[in-house]
């Protein structure tokens, strides 16, 4: 992983699956980790490798003020299946100040609980994934993608399809026709980040693009008849 310039404070709130490797990804990053959990055992695993790991029960407000959970750049609260501690760690940590508190929920009825009392970002990593595989499963030609939320996809597209070859990006017209903006286009491994009409599309290029899904799936099935 690339580490980055900015180094940042965070606070892990529950060292199961998820939290463990949020923790992991973090300590790769060269960022300050502090690791929450009130199973000891659960700590333990990660006294090693967080810049400090602490036994605390997230539903204590006397417990995060000593732990300063206001003062933290972001807060994780990663807990899994105890949706009422989950609720009562993002409700403290948005009470004592935390500025940035992102959020696992086990299901829609938890994300609309978690949204309600504040959490700035609620993230759902079984549903999440389902979707990531299925939607792979549905476009073998996309390369790579990242769905940027419920409508909008950033899509890497292997043209495959003879009758968009040697046409530029003015005759293909592709936010005229699928409603979607080109970004990228990568011919032979040369990556050209600054695609313009005249340029022009070769078999088997690499051309990224972010739209609608439903446009991009559309755009991806003409690209790869």
């Amino acid at each position: 992983m690339v580490k980055t310039t900015k180094r940042e404070n965070y606070a892990v709130i529950g060292l199961g699956q998820f939290g463990g490797s949020i923790c992991q990804s973090l300590v790769e990053a060269n960022q300050e980790v502090m690791a929450i959990d009130i199973d000891e055992d659960a700590v333990n695993e990660f006294t090693n490798i967080v810049t400090r790991a602490v036994i605390a029960d997230c539903q204590d407000e006397d417990a995060l003020k000593d732990l300063s959970i206001g003062s933290f750049d972001h807060v994780f609260v990663a807990i899994g299946s105890n949706i009422q501690a989950s609720i009562m760690a993002t409700l403290l940590s948005k009470e004592l100040g935390a500025k940035d508190v992102i959020c696992k929920a086990e299901n829609d009825s938890h994300a609309r609980v978690l949204e309600k009392i504040g959490a700035d970002q609620i993230v759902q990593p079984e549903r999440d994934m389902a979707r990531r595989i299925v939607f792979h499963k549905l476009q073998p030609n996309i390369v790579n993608y990242l769905i940027l939320n419920e409508k909008v996809t950033l899509a890497e597209v292997k043209v495959d399809n003879p009758d968009f070859v040697g046409k530029t990006l003015a005759e293909l017209a592709l936010r005229n026709k699928y409603h979607v903006n080109v970004i990228a286009i990568v011919t032979d491994g040369k990556v050209n980040t600054s695609p313009v009409a005249s340029d022009v599309i070769d078999l088997n290029d690499l051309i990224s693009v972010v739209g609608n899904t439903a446009d991009v799936e559309r755009f991806n099935g003409d690209a790869n008849p």
